[in-house]
């Protein structure tokens, strides 16, 4: 059992670092907005990109947990 949480709390840690490192882009490119037109576009391509990537992203670790746990309760 302390394995599975262990390897379940490594993953949930990965998620939390990965949406910090989300945020802190997307707050730099708040600041990149109020320059020009041509910035803003760039920006907002990059969050389409950031929030795709986000996504795709929670979607792995979801998917690698339930491993975990299918591996654990062998389901």
């Amino acid at each position: 059992m302390k394995n599975l949480i262990k390897e379940v709390g490594r993953k949930v840690n990965c998620l939390i670092w990965s949406l910090f490192s989300t945020g802190v882009v997307l707050i730099l490119l708040a600041i990149l907005i109020v320059w020009t037109d041509f910035m803003l576009r760039i920006v907002f391509g990059l969050i389409v990109l950031v929030v795709a990537f986000m996504f795709i992203y929670g979607g792995y670790k979801a998917w690698s947990i339930k491993k975990e746990l299918e591996k654990y309760f062998k389901l």
